[in-house]
């Protein structure tokens, strides 16, 4: 918001004092964030700023880090670099492992969430529905939750998922589809928020015109509030997915040692032998962040044109 010509001297000064105050909290914020980027080009085993980095020398900076995420746990890491290299990194890497196991987890858990979220949405959105407050409540409690409470029972109800009803039908720790379960469960109430409010501003009398025109409620649900609710559905999807993607908690108590993440092997780098390796990840994972929340933004912006919404 632009000052106006009018404006005291007073309005002024608040007005450039809360431009400062505001570009100190975003720079505080951002600041551990940036710090990471540099830090992960460093050609020295630090994780601080060398002197050869601070007086910008090229020999301080170096992009082993981000090859060695292709090369640790290979079995013939210095041999030439062709199709046999890229099969044994593609098979023994740990960080391709871990990228792989992530985005397998990733990809089942926001498909369940945002569809089992999706549902929970448009039922919550319906007037006639019976205790909807309370229901809401617990949908997003674990969002509230504290993550170690839920990676505890969890844990212990995965280990016996049937115990409490006197019989054994396996356990789901140590498994892909236990984990998948969890980050399902941490993903949904993300889904039924951002779903939730496409909804609010959705008009019901398109509805109840495609069912007087003929269509039925899966016609009706498809060609007619399925595209109108879209970018919420997908916005929901993202933030399922990127809480999936930087889920450690719950992989600490579930995952057995096939199934390590890259949040996990970022743990475990940091625990045995830590290594700027895990700054250029962070990199990675940053700049993949901030894809999602532009894609986000565009999502957003696009449902407030559907809508009608005007604004900047």
């Amino acid at each position: 918001m632009a000052l106006p010509t009018y404006a005291s001297p007073l309005e002024r000064v608040w007005y450039y004092a809360y431009l400062v105050i505001c570009a100190a909290v975003f720079l505080f914020l951002i600041s551990p964030i940036l710090v990471v980027i540099p830090l992960s080009f460093n050609a020295e085993p630090y994780f601080t700023f060398t002197q050869k980095m601070l007086t910008f020398d090229p020999e301080g900076y170096s992009m082993r880090w981000y090859d060695s995420l292709l090369t640790v746990g290979m079995q013939a890491p210095e041999a030439p670099r062709d199709s046999a290299w890229w099969s044994d990194s593609w098979r023994n890497a740990a960080w391709v492992k871990a990228t792989k196991n992530s985005l397998i987890v990733g990809f089942w858990a926001t498909i369940f969430a945002t569809v089992l979220g999706t549902l929970a949405a448009l039922g919550l959105s319906r007037p006639e529905m019976p205790y909807r407050r309370t229901i809401m409540a617990i949908l997003i409690s674990p969002m509230i939750v504290p993550i170690i409470i839920i990676a505890t029972g969890m844990f212990f109800f995965y280990s016996n998922p049937c115990g409490i009803f006197g019989f054994s039908c396996g356990r789901l720790t140590s498994t892909y589809l236990g984990i998948i379960l969890a980050h399902t469960t941490l993903g949904i109430p993300f889904v039924i928020i951002t779903v939730t409010a496409t909804l609010t501003g959705f008009d019901q009398s398109l509805t109840r015109a495609a069912a007087s025109l003929g269509a039925n409620p899966r016609t009706t649900f498809f060609k007619v509030i399925m595209p109108l609710i879209l970018p919420g559905v997908i916005s929901g999807a993202l933030f399922a997915f990127v809480t999936s993607f930087d889920e450690v908690v719950a992989v600490l108590f579930l995952a057995g040692a096939d199934q390590q993440t890259i949040p996990r092997q970022m743990w475990n780098g940091i625990r045995e032998a830590i290594s700027p390796a895990i700054l250029a990840v962070a990199t990675i994972l940053v700049i993949i962040s901030i894809a999602l929340l532009a894609t986000v933004e565009l999502l957003r912006r696009r449902s407030d044109r559907l809508r009608g919404v005007t604004g900047r």
